[in-house]
C-alpha cells in the first residue's frame, strides 16, 4: 500500500501535479507520516511556492535529515526563497559537503552567498544611516552666523518659524516645485531673513546692456507664517499673479520693490524636480529674464556688501 502511494507521488511530481501530492499526504495524520512522505510533502509545497509551510515540514524531520544532502538542499531552497540567504548558504554548504558532485547545490550556494553579502551591506548602510545625528545638515563652509542681519524688519516680515521636513513637503506640494537642497539646509539653520550682503554683480552680458548689479531686500523663508514666506501673504504665487511674473519657478528674493524685479528659481532646464538656475526678472524692462547663477548655492555665495 505504502509503495503504491510513493510510486503515485513520484508520478504526480513528474506531471507537475503538486497539489495532488499535498492533498494525498495531508489526508494521512501527521503522526503516521514517515521521513519519505514528509519530504515528498515538503518538496511539493516548495514547488507550489509555499516555502514557509515547506520549511515547517522539513524541520519536523530535522534529526533524520542530518546526514541527507537532499534534505539540506531542500531546506536551503526554502530559506533562499524566503530571502533568508545566510541560512540558505549554511544549508547548501552542508549539502555540498555531503554531495560535492551536485551542480544545483553549487549554483544555489554561490547565489545565496552573494545575496547574503548584499543584504548584509544594505542592513549595515541602514544602521549607519539610522545612527547619524538628527537635525539640519551642516552647510559646507558657510558662515551662517555672520550672514544674516536680524533687524526688527527682518524678524517681523521674513524670519519664519523653525523648519521641519513636513513643512518643506507641504510647501513644495503647494508650489509644485522641489526646492534646492542647499536652500532647505540653509533655511533649517535660519528660516529666511535679510542678509548683510544684498548686492549681486551681474555678468558681462547684462552689464553691457546697462545694468551691472541688482540689490535684494531679503530671502524668503520656507513656510506660511510671515508676510514674505514662500507661501505667505506676499509669497511666491501671490507676487507672480499680482505682478505678472513668469510661472517657470519660485520667487525667492525681491528687489527693494516687487515692482522693480524679483530673483527666481528657474526650473525650465531641469524640470520641476531638478536643480533650478537662478535668474532675475526685471519688471521695469518688460519682465526681461537675466541669468544670475547655475544654482542657489552659487547665488548665495555671490552676494556682496553694497
Amino acid at each position: 500500500m505504502r509503495e503504491e502511494l510513493v510510486a503515485q507521488l513520484e508520478l504526480w511530481h513528474e506531471e507537475d501535479e503538486f497539489q495532488e501530492i499535498v492533498d494525498a499526504i495531508m489526508e494521512i495524520p501527521a503522526e503516521e507520516r514517515d521521513y519519505v512522505l514528509t519530504n515528498h510533502l515538503g518538496r511539493a509545497l516548495n514547488n507550489l511556492e509555499r516555502y514557509g509551510e515547506a520549511l515547517e515540514q522539513f524541520m519536523s524531520v530535522e534529526e533524520e535529515g542530518e546526514e541527507d544532502p537532499l534534505w539540506h538542499y531542500r531546506v536551503g531552497f526554502c530559506n533562499y526563497y524566503l530571502k533568508q540567504y545566510d541560512k540558505a548558504a549554511s544549508e547548501f554548504e552542508i549539502a555540498d559537503r555531503l554531495d560535492p558532485e551536485d551542480e544545483d547545490t553549487l549554483e544555489f550556494l554561490e547565489l545565496s552567498r552573494r545575496k547574503a553579502a548584499k543584504k548584509a551591506a544594505r542592513e549595515a548602510a541602514a544602521d549607519a544611516a539610522a545612527k547619524k545625528p538628527s537635525g539640519p545638515k551642516p552647510l559646507p563652509k558657510f558662515d551662517s552666523a555672520n550672514f544674516w542681519d536680524d533687524s526688527e524688519e527682518a524678524l517681523e516680515d521674513y524670519v519664519s518659524a523653525p523648519l521641519t521636513d513636513d513643512i518643506i513637503a507641504s510647501v513644495e506640494e503647494e508650489l509644485v516645485f522641489k526646492l534646492p537642497a542647499f536652500y532647505t539646509a540653509m533655511m533649517k539653520q535660519h528660516n529666511g531673513g535679510i542678509p548683510r550682503s544684498t548686492k549681486y554683480v551681474l555678468g558681462n552680458e547684462a552689464a553691457a546692456a546697462g545694468k551691472d548689479h541688482i540689490i535684494i531686500s531679503g530671502i524668503r523663508g520656507i513656510g506660511r507664517d510671515k508676510k514674505y514666506s514662500l507661501c505667505g501673504e506676499l509669497g511666491s504665487w501671490s507676487v507672480i499673479e499680482n505682478w505678472g511674473y513668469p510661472e517657470f519657478g519660485v520667487v525667492i528674493c525681491d528687489a527693494p520693490s516687487a515692482g522693480q524685479g524679483v530673483v527666481m528659481l528657474d526650473y525650465r532646464s531641469g524640470g520641476n524636480d531638478g536643480e533650478p538656475e537662478v535668474v532675475y526678472v526685471d519688471q521695469e524692462n518688460n519682465r526681461k529674464v537675466t541669468y544670475l547663477a547655475k544654482n542657489f548655492e552659487t547665488f548665495i555665495r555671490g552676494l556682496v556688501t553694497v
